[in-house]
């Protein structure tokens, strides 16, 4: 399994412990910044991750967003076409998100998790799959409106 994974300023501490936990687990990790707590733009690292997911170049299929709540870096994401991200502040969310919305990406947000639960939520999120059927027609209705 390969994860892109990406922050702001704000997330940087996050995803830095989120990173290395995946790595840990034998998960590979393409990081695509920041890489300080210098202050950057969230939009663009939330679209450095969606067009690496959308277009394949890396070869991950799921990426993880963090910032200071995650709210900038979900809306910012959810602006890419392809993108299915969700802001996940618990275990059940993080499971639904996957099994009923099919998320591509998960954000969350280092100013309101602690890192106990963010590892938890991420695991939930890795381990849970799509169930698709009745679930699979409303997502195609939610990337239809996409398309609009």
């Amino acid at each position: 399994m390969k994860i892109a994974m990406a922050c702001d300023h704000g997330g940087f501490h996050l995803k830095e412990h989120i990173k290395k936990y995946l790595e840990d687990k034998g998960i590979e990790v393409v990081d695509h910044g920041t890489y300080s707590e210098d202050s950057v733009d969230y939009p663009d690292y939330a679209a450095k991750l969606c067009e690496d997911i959308t277009s394949g170049a890396s070869g991950a299929q799921k990426g993880i967003l963090i910032c200071g709540t995650g709210i900038g870096i979900s809306i910012a994401a959810n602006k890419c076409k392809g993108i299915r991200a969700a802001l996940c502040g618990d275990v059940f969310s993080a499971k639904m998100s996957r099994e009923h919305n099919n998320a591509n990406v998960l954000c969350m947000g280092e100013r309101v998790l602690g890192v106990g639960l963010a590892e938890m939520i991420t695991d939930a999120w890795l381990e849970t799959e799509f169930a698709g059927g009745r679930h699979e027609r409303r997502v195609n209705k939610i990337m239809d409106l996409e398309a609009k």
